[in-house]
């Protein structure tokens, strides 16, 4: 059984007390089943120890979100983001306090209960409430307020935030109210009225396909088996949607619930819904076998046709295609990948050809990742790069396709005993480094450190959480200001000129996966949560006998 520590924390205002009695013994019930048997059959764990090297840079890690925690509340507080350089606030996501919903969870996780419970009252008073000529974007509140405030609930077991997650999720529903079933960009919680965004009359594959695992979680808190049936309709659509192979296109049709384009990818149209596919499968203890195979589908359709290496350094990394041509730009967003492979590789029943292919990729993108921060001064990576294209000869007819090299490293005897793209290239300057600057700034995101704790974590190398460490370092010394932490405008240059903003993502995610890298307790154990994709860990549950006749599981 989960432990759940309640406590009855002082609202702000007198009716605040009512509410939260209210809702504390009328509400939903707040039990969770027991959790199921261990995913991770074979896993390498770290064994237990206690080490004063790594408490010490966990503790590092804690300093910095107390930090930016300060200046945030100081400067920003009941506002969405901190600007850290002129120490205001702004307003880009709803003004609900983004910043704050989004590290909750991050606060109980790092033991930082006092500053937890002081938000207790901020969020008892949340109402969603919108202007008229106001829309919340459907995707980004889904992630970061209602994963924040679902995430939140599972660790602290306070009622109130899983009232607010439902009052949350209850005025987004409009949004999935199409023709299709795919969601509509942006609805205001208010009249439920809902419009789209640039992509007008199209829905990002990302966008369609990040939502399951917040409303299939909260269906199960709930007993609402609308929230279950609305996003499920999504997964039935790409079930029976006409795609070659699992090669599912970044745009979607509202109306007609069909591809708009041809280009697939895992960068920033689709990068979230290749983990959706994996990680709904494992968040409902493996029982909805359609996730799992389409997102055994999409990996596979990923290993054959957008990992790439250059020509020199043989770095392995992943691409878009469009009409099968690549475009061989590397998204520092792309990043994610190599820790959703080895999640995959060690918790899915593959055939042992196809789990080592995908435990390569995921070693050779992940130190790709950790390269692109290593090349540079600032030891920080750019956020898009072009890289080096191998040339087609009678030998290389696909050019850099990995897959090929593979096959023919094979066939010539596994010369090296390495395949292509796992060998670490030493640091390089510009003009030695396959790749050239397409987009230099950093923005302060998690995707690398999040791959590097998840391996580390499946495979017990260290090497991981020294790439971690350096990385924090850079950091701290490029990226701190007087009230938090700031993005980069590139990281050619050192000391880097900084961007004003401080991103809610840095302290949901970035900070987070630092601390569960460098902390030797497995607090957040793999076998027994799933992180969404704003890194906010939801815990494994079996679906109820009640609840699969009812929402129609099989």
């Amino acid at each position: 059984m989960l432990k759940i520590r309640a406590r009855l924390v002082p609202l702000v205002v007198g009716t605040g007390i009512f509410v939260w009695a209210l809702l504390f013994f009328s509400g939903p019930s707040f039990d969770h089943p027991p959790p199921p048997p261990p995913l991770f059959h074979g896993a390498a764990h770290p064994p237990p120890r206690t080490s004063r090297k790594w408490r010490a840079r966990a503790d590092a890690v804690r300093r910095a979100f107390l930090h930016a925690h300060a200046g945030y509340r100081a400067y920003a507080q009941h506002y969405d983001e901190l600007r850290p350089l002129t120490d205001d606030p702004v307003n880009n996501f709803n003004g609900w306090g983004v910043t704050l919903v989004d590290g909750l969870d991050t606060m109980w996780i790092m033991g930082l209960h006092r500053e937890f419970d002081e938000s207790m009252p901020i969020i008892a008073n949340m109402t969603f409430a919108l202007d008229q000529t106001s829309f919340a974007p459907f995707f980004e509140t889904v992630i970061r307020y209602l994963g924040g405030l679902l995430s939140a609930h599972a660790l602290s077991g306070e009622p109130i935030l899983l009232a607010r997650a439902d009052d949350l999720g209850r005025m987004l529903m409009p949004a999935l109210n199409t023709t299709s079933g795919l969601p509509r960009y942006a609805v205001n919680t208010v009249t439920g009225q809902t419009k789209d965004g640039w992509t007008r009359g199209t829905v990002l594959w990302a966008e369609a396909l990040s939502c399951q695992l917040e409303y299939k979680y909260l269906a199960h808190l709930t007993g609402r088996r609308q929230y279950y049936e609305s996003v499920e309709r999504i997964m039935d659509v790409m079930r029976d949607a006409n795609v070659k192979g699992g090669m599912f296109p970044t745009k979607w049709n509202l109306i007609q619930g069909t591809p708009s384009n041809a280009q697939f990818s895992v960068g920033a149209f689709a990068d979230s819904a290749h983990e959706y596919l994996l990680k709904q499968w494992l968040l409902t203890s493996k029982s909805e076998t359609k996730a799992r195979d389409l997102y055994i589908r999409a990996s596979t359709s990923i290993i054959e046709n957008l990992l790439y290496i250059t020509p020199k350094r043989k770095l392995l990394y992943v691409t878009d295609v469009t009409g099968g041509n690549p475009s061989h730009v590397f998204e520092h967003l792309s990043c994610f990948l190599p820790g959703l492979l080895a999640l995959g590789a060690r918790t899915l029943d593959l055939l042992p050809r196809t789990r080592q292919l995908h435990e390569w990729a995921a070693q050779g993108l992940a130190q790709t990742c950790w390269t692109t921060y290593a090349d540079h001064g600032t030891g920080l990576g750019p956020d898009q790069m072009l890289m080096e294209a191998v040339r087609r000869t009678p030998e290389t007819p696909r050019g850099g396709l990995w897959i090929d090299h593979v096959e023919r490293w094979e066939k010539e005897g596994r010369p090296g005993g390495v395949p292509p793209g796992l060998v670490l290239s030493p640091p390089k300057p510009v003009g030695e480094r396959d790749y050239s600057t397409r987009s230099g700034g950093y923005f302060l995101r998690p995707e690398a450190v999040e791959s590097f704790y998840l391996l580390w974590r499946m495979t017990g190398d260290e090497s991981w959480r020294d790439r971690g460490w350096a990385v924090f370092q850079a950091i701290e010394r490029e990226t701190k200001t007087n009230s938090g932490y700031a993005s980069l405008l590139t990281v050619e240059e050192s000391p880097a000129r900084k961007k004003n903003e401080m991103p809610s993502f840095f302290m949901a995610e970035t900070l987070k996966y630092l601390y569960l890298l460098f902390i030797d307790e497995e607090i957040i154990p793999l076998d027994q949560w799933v992180f969404n994709t704003e890194a906010h860990p939801l815990p494994i549950f079996e679906w109820a006998t009640w609840e699969k006749a009812a929402y129609g599981i099989r």
